[in-house]
């Protein structure tokens, strides 16, 4: 399973670079271009927040006091604007757990990721190539499955959205949030298109536990 990772930048541009390094270094990343949208996720547990300190409505810091009340041992890096030492200094005492200062490489964000997540939740283990569920097997590098001896065929996103649930089990999402982490942020179709895609995954795999949490969005259930 791949660590979650919420991402506070308001620099649009910025912000999408970050994301898809983070991404292609294997995070789950959701990414929030100003404090309110980041505070309704509160009460959420990702692995890692990166908060940049200036934002159009608050601050790194105040995010920073509201995470920890919730859950202080999340680990957080600010991110600081250019040449404020003073940053550094507050960040540290408020007991942010990294820092870094624009400007930077994106792979140096990336080091200080890895090293932070290693430090605080141990190595990261790889995924099986195959994993197998309620009678299916799965296979991530061939992108087949298995029934038996049958052979399901799956599209290529019918497949990526399967792998994005399996591996974020028991946790609700939105369509919009699906949208955002399987289909991306550049799609302007019709948020339907989730449940499309979910109706023929229910159909191909019948016993694979895929929930509808109404008034909400879907969650895989993972039973122990």
């Amino acid at each position: 399973m791949s660590y979650t990772v919420f991402l506070v930048e308001d620099n649009q541009d910025l912000n999408s670079i970050l994301q898809k390094y983070l991404e292609n270094a294997g995070y789950t990343v959701e990414a929030f271009l100003d404090g309110f949208s980041a505070q309704q996720k509160i009460h959420e547990t990702p692995d890692l927040w990166i908060l940049d300190i200036m934002l159009p409505d608050t601050t790194g810091y105040t995010l920073f006091k509201e995470i920890k009340e919730i859950h202080p041992n999340i680990p957080v890096i600010f991110i600081s604007a250019k040449n404020q030492e003073i940053d550094r200094v507050v960040g540290l005492e408020l007991g942010c757990d990294d820092y870094i200062s624009k400007p930077f490489l994106p792979r140096e964000l990336i080091l200080k990721t890895q090293k932070l997540l290693e430090r605080t939740k141990g190595p990261q283990l790889p995924q099986a190539s195959a994993v197998k569920i309620n009678g299916y097997t799965i296979n991530r590098e061939n992108h087949t499955i298995h029934h038996d001896t049958e052979l399901i065929s799956l599209t290529s996103k019918e497949f990526e959205l399967l792998l994005f649930f399996i591996d974020h089990p028991n946790r609700v999402f939105s369509r919009e949030q699906i949208l955002d982490r399987v289909w991306n942020k550049n799609y302007f179709g019709s948020d339907r298109v989730v449940d499309d895609t979910i109706r023929r995954i229910r159909k191909k795999l019948a016993s694979l536990p895929i929930e509808t949490v109404y008034g909400y969005g879907y969650r895989y259930r993972l039973v122990k």
